[in-house]
């Protein structure tokens, strides 16, 4: 067995709950480490919407995605959390000293006091499209989210799909893109009206095309795309494009984490509310993967339960010690872990 990494906390899921998770643990003076099974910290704000602006974030009338986790990055880098990225935590033993032993699918091995998992809704990936051939496009002509908006300046994009991602990055890329086209099954939507208003706004101003019908082919070579086949009531037109953004949803798994022998309800992990403990004691979830009742799956959610979370954790790792509850405007104790003494 590989020579164990030893943590005070392991998180599991750098998205930005877990992010901030390491603030208020740090503020206890907890060591962090977090493994996430994508290749950088932000989870799926990083990996799905990275410059889709978020409007609920208190004390941001508005920031990016992308913009919030170098927000939270920078917040936290007093604490100097180890990361492990691009993989997926498979197994966890608890110890005979009452901690975890935690393994990777590299083989990896941490061992913690406490274990918390913040992996949003567990694994996920995109849903692909029943488009023949669309293999041979995919990461070249065909991606499932946009990670710079740059990367799509001045090609002819189709976007397929109905609800909020299809919606908002038809509204974000039109005035990027050469052209841009939106097809969808029928002319109703799920996403947000303002969203459906604006649309057809712009296509009522010919600055972008709306068609209701379904891609059934794809043209090109060499994984490059020049045009898709769609298909509608009035039969099929084909439709010049170099880029596809087919948005149908994410499969969400819960991964390994469901043979951990945790209580489950609906594939998510249930928590108290006075600590966000699961069933497991010492193994908390915060996030979009826990539930209780009346849970709202909002990232300020997620901050409020890393902070209660963080008491907790405080009386696992350092037990008989006494925690003085600190304001950060008003301890300079804090305030010299932050550096800002």
């Amino acid at each position: 067995m590989a020579e164990p990494t030893r943590t005070d906390v392991l998180i599991v899921g750098a998205g930005p709950v877990g992010l901030f998770a390491v603030f208020q643990l740090g503020l206890f003076d907890m060591r962090c480490h977090l493994v996430d099974i994508l290749d950088r910290p932000g989870g799926q704000c990083a990996e799905l919407y990275p410059e889709k602006p978020i409007y609920d974030i208190p004390g941001y009338p508005m920031i990016s995605a992308q913009g919030l986790v170098d927000r939270l990055m920078e917040q936290i880098a007093p604490f100097t959390p180890g990361f492990t990225f691009n993989r997926m935590v498979t197994a966890l033993e608890r110890l005979e000293d009452g901690g975890f032993r935690v393994t990777t699918d590299e083989n990896e091995v941490f061992e913690a006091r406490v274990v918390v998992i913040a992996a949003g809704g567990g694994s996920f990936q995109p849903k692909r499209p029943p488009i023949p051939g669309i293999e041979a496009y995919e990461g070249g002509s065909v991606f499932y989210s946009v990670r710079r908006m740059e990367a799509f300046r001045g090609e002819k994009v189709l976007i397929v799909g109905g609800g909020d991602s299809a919606l908002d990055w038809t509204l974000n890329l039109q005035p990027v893109a050469e052209s841009v086209t939106l097809v969808h099954r029928r002319p109703e939507f799920r996403a947000a009206p303002d969203s459906v208003n604006k649309m057809y706004a712009l296509q009522e101003m010919k600055q972008l095309e709306f068609l209701v019908g379904q891609v059934t082919g794809l043209h090109g070579g060499d994984g490059k795309l020049t045009a898709a086949t769609v298909k509608g009531p009035d039969g099929e037109v084909e439709v010049p494009c170099t880029r596809l953004l087919p948005f149908f949803g994410l499969t969400m798994k819960l991964g390994p984490v469901a043979d951990w022998g945790l209580n489950l309800h609906e594939n998510l992990i249930p928590v108290d509310t006075e600590k966000f403990e699961t069933s497991e004691p010492g193994i908390f979830a915060i996030g979009d993967i826990n539930w209780y009742p009346g849970k709202l799956k909002l990232i300020l959610s997620g901050f409020h339960e890393a902070a209660l979370m963080a008491q907790a954790a405080k009386r696992i790792v350092s037990p008989g010690e006494r925690i003085v509850f600190q304001y950060t405007t008003s301890s300079t104790s804090l305030q010299k872990k932050l550096g800002v003494a």
